[in-house]
């Protein structure tokens, strides 16, 4: 039987499949997708047929997807048990003394109303709350809280600043933005900054367990180390010289490395000089700059280490 009422609420028994993707962050398509595919859940059914999830299957979910994102196929995560993901995506199990209250400081003057009556597991606690995101930064910064959730019913690009110096006015672990009308790509940009982002349910519990979800997440990944890459070994045109020279010999390597070297070199300037809306889009533009770099230097040694087997010339350092 079709899954008539996928988008409703959650149940007493578990989530229906179109809850449960959307906890889990994936397109409910995207999940059915999985499911006849690679069988990624044993959802139960509920009197009527319709798929129930718990709580630990939409948290696996949720893994499957984070791993996805890695770079992992999903074909070879499916049939990874819980444990397994959490090994794979660096996610850290939940501590068993692990307190089950989560201190939040809310921007939404609806959500802090809503979120008073829940009961379930974890118990949030409100320490801090305002009315708009306009007077989040002043109106919340100091408070001893865990995560950071904001409702907008309508987020765009210039939400980003007020979004961002809020949590640095918080230093909180994790932050959920919940939205009725946003564009993708002010989307895609929050989901950079680690920011779990989905639309507004309608339902407290769920917003409790997305609040758990993100804060189980871990926050923001550390910053890598701050080493600058060393100054460029090739030119473009000694690459390009390179490229031309091994097309003499049966080996075809030594054009395709130069080929990825000047792809990385473009990508490394283009990084380092792209239009950036504010400080921290700044900082990402610098560390895409800055892995690139790395990524060259890498590769560099990897030509000079095929160009010394191959015998071609490599101008001195």
């Amino acid at each position: 039987m079709a899954d008539s009422d996928d988008n409703s609420t959650s149940t007493g028994a578990g989530y229906r499949s179109g809850v449960a993707a959307r906890l889990a962050g994936l397109p409910v398509e995207t999940l059915r997708v999985w499911e006849r595919r690679y069988g990624v859940s044993d959802a139960g059914r509920s009197p009527r047929g319709q798929r129930l999830y718990s709580s630990e299957q939409v948290r696996r979910l949720g893994l499957l997807k984070r791993a996805v994102d890695q770079g992992h196929a999903i074909s070879t995560v499916a049939r990874l048990d819980t444990d397994e993901l959490l090994a794979l995506t660096g996610v850290a199990p939940p501590a068993e003394n692990e307190p089950r209250l989560l201190r939040l400081a809310v921007a939404g003057g609806a959500l802090t109303r809503q979120l008073a009556a829940v009961r379930t597991a974890p118990v949030l606690d409100i320490v801090a709350s305002c009315q708009h995101l306009e007077q989040a930064p002043q109106a919340l910064a100091g408070a001893a809280a865990d995560l950071l959730l904001i409702e907008a019913s309508e987020m765009n690009a210039d939400a980003l600043p007020l979004v961002m110096a809020t949590r640095a006015a918080l230093q909180v672990r994790a932050v959920v933005v919940l939205y009725r009308f946003c564009d993708s790509a002010t989307v895609r940009r929050l989901r950079e900054q680690d920011c779990l982002v989905a639309r507004a349910p309608s339902d407290a519990a769920e917003v409790a367990l997305l609040c758990a979800t993100a804060f189980a997440g871990g926050g923001r990944p550390p910053a890598p180390p701050v080493t600058p890459a060393e100054p460029r070994r090739l030119t473009d045109q000694q690459l390009a010289d390179l490229a031309a020279i091994s097309t003499t010999i049966e080996c075809e390597c030594p054009r395709h490395l130069a080929d990825i070297l000047l792809m990385l070199t473009s990508f490394e300037r283009y990084s380092a000089q792209c239009v950036s809306r504010n400080a921290a889009d700044a900082a990402l533009h610098q560390d895409l700059a800055r892995s690139a770099g790395h990524a060259r230097m890498l590769m560099e040694q990897a030509l000079e280490r095929l160009a010394y087997a191959e015998g071609l010339p490599l101008p001195p350092r």
